[in-house]
């Protein structure tokens, strides 16, 4: 079976794209910071692909690491990451808004984009066959924000950098990034 890792995999769009996977026959590590929440996300999976419960704060490389570790020794290998794991931080005035929570808006949504597609992506050069694929979930916002969303908008710009980058980094190695 194919393998996928969803982050912010207990609510929202990480919960309806790890059960469409599951459904498809993929197994699926499930990420996110609330055990309870990605246990609902496993039960909702039905009779499809295996789930991981991995709670994990996609902000920190040695949680990030520990879980794509698991999920090697689950499965073997990794096919295919959905970095979905976001925040939209505070809202206001650019001058409203305190620095650490500008901070940790990036942190979650721009820096543990990048380390679990860092672990992701190394994983995909040594396995095989060797490749997968990377979809980092973005938004309009990069494109057109809205108002008070300097933090978000800020980090969804970058993840259309990082993304791009990926791309091309990706090439070479049969990952698809997108």
């Amino acid at each position: 079976m194919p393998v996928a890792v969803v982050t912010g995999a207990g609510s929202g769009l990480g919960r309806v794209i790890a059960v469409a996977l599951g459904e498809a026959g993929y197994d699926v590590a499930l990420l996110g910071r609330t055990r309870d929440s990605l246990e609902g996300t496993a039960s909702a999976l039905g009779s499809g692909g295996s789930a991981l419960v991995l709670p994990t704060d996609v902000a920190d490389p040695a949680q990030v690491d520990a879980a794509f570790a698991a999920v090697v020794e689950a499965w073997g290998r990794v096919d295919l990451l959905v970095n979905n794991a976001g925040t939209f931080g505070p809202s206001g005035d650019v001058d409203e808004l305190a620095v650490e929570d500008f901070a940790a808006t990036l942190a979650v949504n721009v820096t543990g984009s990048f380390v679990c597609a860092r672990a992701a992506f190394a994983q995909m050069k040594r396995q095989q066959p060797r490749g997968g694929r990377i979809i980092n979930n973005g938004s309009i916002s990069a494109h057109v924000p809205r108002p008070g969303s300097a933090a978000y908008t800020t980090s969804k710009h970058a993840i259309t950098g990082l993304t791009k980058a990926l791309a091309l980094d990706g090439r070479a190695h049969d990952i698809a990034v997108g």
